[in-house]
């Protein structure tokens, strides 16, 4: 009896032991972080280490998920195990399959992280490191990864319906049917600026267009090695696929530098504007197995790849940041962006802190594919911290960087004062004395040396995030003992390769799911055009979602004042109305399940997220009134003073300066209807959604919960079949 109770004891210690220590280890995690950001707060020397951003960070991230995900999981949603999720119960082998949730997790974690995340940081790192820093981390805790996990949740407990066809169920048909309106119009947007970013990456770059112009055949065969060839050898294709990507990016140099082949390979903006059009249009129809998922194979030993890498060079290297904590350019002069720190750094950091396309996602393919209830809380929480992970990695390439050289390649030619200058030196004088006038210091020999760096012509007005995320790959790579300084170029080109891929496997993805909100909603007019097995009517609804995207590609890249930054803050605003769209519905969800006391879990970001987002939007749609930022930030302003330019120009006889005013005064015409018209969708389930909560509060709610009937994972076990 003593001895059984000496073990009791043992064990109980042991256990005792354990927790203390555990309770330690998360305590001195809390203090670390603490340390960190109030050190990057507070430092007021000359520079500070890199690595204080990523120990930060990643302190921040372990806490969220530890504790936070955890009390949604288990409090708020209540996840249950022994219910059947929608892949077990419809399990066909092909839409509806369980998954391993490492597998799908990194399903999830690739179809989210496309461009957003690089571009957002990196455009506002004008205003310093520490804004968009707190942003990134805080924001996904407390708002990205909760939407992406509760939107990932309801869909799942609804049978695996996208969002559009949840908020028909829960808001109602009519509220349903013009919010699909609004989210196809985001979409398309998302898909034109994702493209945009990949036609300012390879523009006038003959090794980066020919690489990744060598992805499509490489792709190619591995869908046909994967079906015909060897069939389910998917190891074995992504191997040879990844290898050969490798030499295609090695022998890009050759062709570069051959003046018949950099002839061929070297396309201007607006060429390489309709290639991508014609890319995405044939791209969207052929068969999943023979383009768009190989390439994913690709893409995503790419994309974990990379950040692996340039976390680890961030260690070893430890690069000193060249930017303060904060910058002049919070006030709204920035010259990569207009607009006041609040609200529009909180628009132009969407992905990586909170993004409403996570919603799509998270309402598609994955809600199909979780083998269990429990699996959401990784797939969902998790994939959105990888992907604030992967924006603060953008936010180091960016600010390691001298302001002189980040604002040389963010700037457009306009704000430049480079515009029409065909001349490389001449246009880094002009440049470099331009912004010497800002207050940062930079020669023009600095801006051509860099460019001779990495292999390319120039660097200036590369904008659209890509090309600073490579200069900063590159040159933290550079510096690692085992590489050596020559091989800035081919580090360079490997970041343009492995984000061009990426993203281009987002675009023909993207312009997919287009054709089927397309049908969707041509299908509540014209039945046959909701059959998605049509073929004819595919190729309808694929015409016209690629016509929509690619207008507005081609407003952005021929926009005289740079594509990105007229787009990039719509892009911003619209990415968040949408964030918002899907947490009201979420907040809808949890008041008809009775979950009143917990929804402020989901009231909160959303709380933040439609005051920052429609505060901005109604900046966007404000008259001019004289005032310097509030012209610059307002479309409609913009559209006014363009257009009297153009009427000016026109009248002195200038034709070409009267042409390029009147372009961007439509172009911001286009964007201020836009922007309205999600404003006004965002407003209406705003509207329904308090309407709908207070009738549930009052016991009075007509609409009940459309969830799907319970279903016992025990009736369908064995029946599982292994995948992943």
């Amino acid at each position: 009896m003593l001895h059984f109770n000496h073990k009791f004891h043992t064990k109980g210690e042991i256990q005792m032991g354990n927790k203390i220590a555990l309770n330690v280890f998360w305590v001195l995690v809390a203090l670390l972080a603490a340390w960190c950001f109030g050190t990057l707060a507070l430092h007021t020397g000359e520079s500070i280490n890199a690595t204080w951003i990523v120990v930060a960070a990643v302190c921040f991230y372990m806490i969220g998920y530890r504790f936070y995900s955890k009390y949604i999981a288990e409090k708020v949603l209540e996840l249950d195990d022994k219910r059947a999720t929608p892949a077990v119960v419809n399990n066909d082998g092909r839409d509806f399959v369980p998954t391993n949730k490492i597998v799908l997790f990194g399903h999830h974690f690739a179809a989210i992280a496309g461009a957003g995340p690089l571009v957002g940081p990196i455009l506002a790192a004008q205003m310093g490191y520490l804004p968009s820093l707190i942003w990134l981390v805080v924001g996904v805790v407390l708002a990205g990864a909760v939407h992406d996990f509760t939107v990932l949740f309801c869909s799942m407990r609804r049978n695996g319906k996208s969002l559009g066809e949840i908020i028909k169920l829960e808001l109602g048909k009519i509220v349903g049917s013009i919010t699909m309106v609004g989210i196809l119009g985001i979409m398309m947007l998302i898909i034109a600026i994702l493209a945009l970013v990949v036609v300012n990456a390879l523009a006038e770059s003959p090794w980066g267009l020919f690489t990744i112009a060598m992805t499509i055949p490489i792709a190619i065969f591995m869908g046909v090695y994967m079906r015909f060839i060897r069939p389910g050898r998917v190891g074995e294709a992504s191997v040879i696929g990844f290898v050969l990507l490798l030499l295609a990016l090695y022998y890009g140099r050759d062709v570069a530098q051959s003046e018949t082949l950099s002839a061929i390979f070297t396309l201007s903006p607006v060429t390489l504007t309709y290639v991508i059009i014609g890319y995405g249009f044939i791209a969207a129809i052929l068969p999943v197995w023979f383009l768009l998922a190989p390439r994913d194979y690709l893409s995503t030993f790419l994309k974990i790849g990379v950040i692996v890498l340039m976390a680890a060079g961030i260690l070893i290297v430890a690069p000193e940041v060249q930017f303060s904590a904060t910058t002049k350019f919070t006030d709204g002069t920035g010259p990569v962006f207009s607009g006041q720190l609040f609200p529009f750094l909180f628009i132009t950091i969407a992905c990586g802190a909170i993004s409403g396309f996570h919603a799509l996602v998270s309402s598609g393919t994955t809600p199909k594919m979780l083998e269990k209830e429990s699996h959401a809380r990784m797939v969902g929480y998790g994939s959105m911290i990888m992907e604030s992970a992967v924006g603060v990695m953008a936010l180091v390439a960016a600010v390691i960087l001298t302001p002189g050289l980040y604002f040389s390649v963010n700037v457009a030619p306009a704000a430049l004062g480079t515009t029409g200058i065909s001349d490389v030196a001449q246009a880094a004088a002009v440049a470099a004395e331009t912004i010497r006038s800002w207050g940062f210091e930079i020669t023009p020999e600095q801006i051509t040396g860099m460019a001779n760096e990495i292999g390319e012509k120039s660097i200036l007005s590369k904008t659209g995030g890509a090309p600073t995320f490579a200069i900063g790959l590159a040159t933290i790579i550079a510096q690692v003992p085992l590489f050596n300084s020559g091989s800035t170029a081919f580090w360079y080109h490997f970041a343009i390769l492995f984000e061009a891929l990426f993203i281009l496997t987002a675009v023909d993805a993207g312009t997919r799911a287009g054709r089927f909100m397309v049908q969707d909603v041509l299908g509540n007019v014209y039945k046959p055009i909701g059959n998605i097995q049509s073929l004819p009517w595919g190729i309808f609804a694929t015409f016209i979602c690629v016509a929509g995207w690619g207008y507005i590609l081609y407003q952005g890249v021929t926009d005289p004042q740079g594509g990105v930054k007229s787009l990039w803050t719509l892009f911003g605003v619209s990415n968040q109305m949408l964030a918002g769209i899907a947490l009201l519905t979420v907040i809808t969800i949890l008041f008809k399940m009775g979950k009143v006391k917990q929804a402020w879990v989901a009231i909160l970001p959303a709380a933040w997220v439609l005051i920052s987002t429609l505060y901005a939007g109604v900046c966007k749609l404000l008259p001019a009134n004289g005032e310097k930022i509030h012209d610059a930030v307002s479309h409609i302003a913009l559209w006014q003073n363009f257009s009297a330019k153009a009427a000016e120009a026109a009248a002195n006889g200038l034709a070409d300066k009267a042409a390029s005013f009147q372009t961007i005064a439509t172009n911001n015409l286009i964007n201020a209807c836009l922007c309205a018209l999600f404003m006004a969708v965002t407003i209406l389930v705003l509207v329904q959604c308090v309407r709908i909560c207070l009738k549930c509060v009052n016991g009075t709610n007509d609409l009940p919960l459309a969830e799907t009937k319970y279903v016992k994972a025990s009736d369908y076990e064995g029946k599982i079949a292994a995948h992943g």
